[in-house]
């Protein structure tokens, strides 16, 4: 069918949800409005669903949701004899109608459905998952994106995200399946009564926080440290357990943030509800100011990311995710070497896009740190791997540039309940020494060098965003630049063929393929350059490098610019 078929067909049936019968009546005539809602079909990728919520094929909805989730429940069935799966939900709009939608088709099929009777943390939903012997988990949420958006991301039975060879086999059942007529649903209520859905108990959190706080490096800290704090869930799903963990850990001095304390999925006073942007933290720094408080957290809509922004003098200073990966690294490091609990052959892990400053801290301890592709999967992969070797005490710690961490093995994904903690009792054990983080900080670069990174997003949305993002990817693998910013590029990764490149010759990246580029120069800088799996845009990351800070913003303006100027944005 074309696109004025399949809007006719949804036209014609009488929808459960009578605001996608509305939007379909407003869009009537509007053939670019009708085009992008119906040009093609939402699909399931390796992150799960995510798009806007609407009418539409190609749009976040009850029937797009229960595709997906008959897709899932078909893959879930050819390799169970009686599969379980945990559903959980964060504060976007429509997240807990999804939620139930998920958990009535799962049933249908013959599948268990644990489902918390609220919103919850990613990672509790990951811990679920584990902890209830699950075969699979749905966490549905469109993370830190703004409040038009929803999605859903799929848990394997090892709290990881779903593999890649496991998201293309959903996908191909769900590319099959006809969200009218091929979905089997059934009566939420009845299935609640017959037992095939059954609420999460409460004991399940207690088991998720009393993990969490295992991960403690100096237990009793917090408590006579005295931190002053700012709190923030953004209007999201992380109130309940960061605070709970908090308090239990000794942290009294607790402000939240009133406009962003309760469950709002209009966002309205963040609109992109995202710890990386300062708009987003505006509200908790405004507090800040008045409290004078030590320290200002955001957690993310989902909470699996955090955010800070630290007291330094009369000012405040927000700390980016690699930075806060890099002090934590060696906080843990050097506190468990001290505490004589360090593993033997410890690991750490992250990821190609993510500050090297992480690996010289991790030879300095003697961790193994292991690099991986973009996205936390990929890092939950390396626990399962140690887990297979029968050493998962050997990892100490994850990180990804984003703002996500993980210390223990609790959940396979990042953890902004367990990095809040450990953020929270690292600035306490610094506060007992009469330093910030930001002097912290300040230590590790007189001791490793300077290392400083940004991110710039470039948008490609509608429906030729893909086409020229393709292009755009394409024409710069077809021309490897010899030079960039005055430094010769020495080396050029390209993890879509698996090869890298330079003088020497060309070897192989025993990584798994991935639409990346990296250029590595003969300064020490780097770039990389990636579509992002889960918006419509081109993400560029810088890594510069130089002996003092006045000789970074003039390499990493023109670094930007040459880049730029190749993907053709300038």
């Amino acid at each position: 069918m074309n696109c004025m078929e399949l809007y006719e067909r949804w036209v014609s049936r009488e929808l459960e949800d009578q605001d996608l019968t509305r939007e379909l009546e407003e869009i009537r005539g509007k053939q670019e409005e009708i085009y992008d809602r119906f040009y093609k079909d939402l699909e399931f990728g390796t992150a799960g669903l995510r798009g806007i919520i609407g009418a539409g094929s190609n749009r976040m909805n009850i029937y797009t949701v229960r595709k997906a989730t008959q897709g899932l429940a078909m893959m879930l069935k050819e390799n169970n004899k009686a599969p379980m799966a945990a559903v959980s939900y964060d504060s976007r709009i429509k997240s807990d109608v999804f939620a139930k939608e998920a958990a009535r088709v799962l049933a249908a099929n013959g599948i268990k459905v644990w489902l918390y009777p609220q919103l919850m943390p990613v990672p509790a939903l990951a811990f679920a998952t584990r902890d209830l012997k699950c075969q699979a988990g749905i966490m549905v949420t469109a993370s830190h994106n703004p409040s038009k958006y929803n999605g859903y991301k799929v848990y394997g039975p090892d709290g990881c995200q779903l593999g890649l060879e496991e998201s293309a086999r959903v996908l191909d059942f769900a590319s099959k399946t006809d969200l009218f007529d091929d979905v089997k649903i059934t009566d939420f209520d009845a299935a609640v009564k017959s037992g095939m859905i059954e609420y999460i108990e409460e004991k399940i959190v207690d088991h998720f926080i009393a993990a969490v706080e295992k991960q403690q490096i100096n237990p009793g800290i917090c408590k006579k440290a005295g931190l002053k704090l700012v709190y923030t869930p953004l209007n999201g799903a992380g109130n309940h357990c960061v605070r709970r963990v908090l308090k239990n850990i000794g942290v009294t001095d607790i402000t939240v943030v009133p406009e962003q304390e309760h469950p709002d999925g209009n966002f309205p006073t963040c609109p992109y509800p995202n710890p990386e942007i300062k708009e987003a933290l505006a509200k908790g720094l405004e507090l800040c100011a008045k409290t004078g408080a030590d320290l200002l957290l955001a957690t993310d809509p989902d909470c699996d990311r955090v955010g800070i922004a630290v007291r330094q003098g009369d000012e405040y200073e927000l700390l980016s995710g690699n930075q806060v990966g890099a002090l934590l690294l060696d906080y843990i490091a050097a506190g468990r070497i001290a505490n004589h609990t360090m593993p033997k052959d410890p690991v750490a892990v992250t990821t190609i896009v993510s500050t090297k400053l992480f690996s010289a801290i991790g030879r300095h301890y003697g961790v193994d740190v292991k690099i991986v592709l973009t996205g936390f999967k990929f890092i939950g992969e390396q626990i399962h791997l140690l887990e297979e070797e029968g050493h998962p005490e050997r990892y100490i710690f994850g990180f990804e540039e984003s703002y996500g961490y993980l210390a223990g093995t609790h959940v396979r994904d990042k953890d902004a309940v367990v990095g809040s903690m450990l953020i929270v009792e690292m600035a306490s054990y610094y506060k007992e020494k009469g330093m910030t983080l930001v002097d912290a900080l300040k230590s590790l670069y007189e001791r490793f060098g300077l290392y400083c990174e940004s991110v710039a997003n470039f948008m490609f949305e509608g429906a030729q965003g893909m086409t020229i993002m393709t292009q755009m990817m394409d024409k710069m693998r077809k021309n490897p630049p010899k030079e960039l910013a005055g430094s010769k590029v020495i080396c050029v990764k390209d993890y879509l063929a698996s090869i890298s490149s330079s003088e020497t010759g060309v070897e192989p990246i025993a990584l798994p393929k991935s639409n990346v580029l990296e250029y590595l120069l003969e300064n020490g800088c780097s770039a990389v350059v990636r579509p992002s799996g889960t918006e419509p845009k081109i993400k560029l990351y810088l890594s510069i490098v130089g002996e003092k800070m006045s000789e970074i913003e003039p390499k990493a303006k023109a670094l930007s610019q040459d880049i730029e100027k190749m993907m053709g944005v300038k």
